[in-house]
């Protein structure tokens, strides 16, 4: 289950942080990431962050948003400065992870989770 937080109204140059939790039976976490769909458009990833570190940003957000994450929390972090109008959508959160059933047998199962959005309006 992943739980998002951090969204809200923000004017035209303010920032914002998102927050998504992944709780329950998680074994190891593959990747996280963010995507948003604004109203009338397809939903498109913004950026995500690998087990590794590796990060990959949407060119509209380049040098305006940072992704991190705290693998003991199991969460990651969207920053998310000098937003514009266009930024307007509901974010949703994603992870690639494997879930855990300690049985016996010991099984792990590698699922892609999403969060239930959180809508950012950014008014210009």
């Amino acid at each position: 289950q992943l739980q998002a937080s951090g969204g809200g109204l923000v004017q035209s140059g303010g920032s914002l942080r998102l927050s998504c939790a992944a709780s329950g039976s998680v074994f190891s976490i593959y990747s996280m990431g963010w995507y948003r769909q604004a109203p009338g458009k397809q939903r498109e990833l913004v950026a995500d962050i690998t087990s590794g570190g590796s990060t990959n940003y949407e060119d509209a957000v380049k040098g305006r948003f940072t992704i991190s994450r705290d693998s003991a929390k199991k969460t990651v972090y969207l920053q998310m400065n000098s937003l514009k109008p266009e930024d307007t959508a509901v974010y949703y959160c994603n992870a690639d992870l494997d879930h855990v059933d300690y049985g016996p047998p010991f099984s792990l199962t590698r699922n892609e989770y999403w969060g239930q959005g959180t809508l950012v309006t950014v008014s210009s």
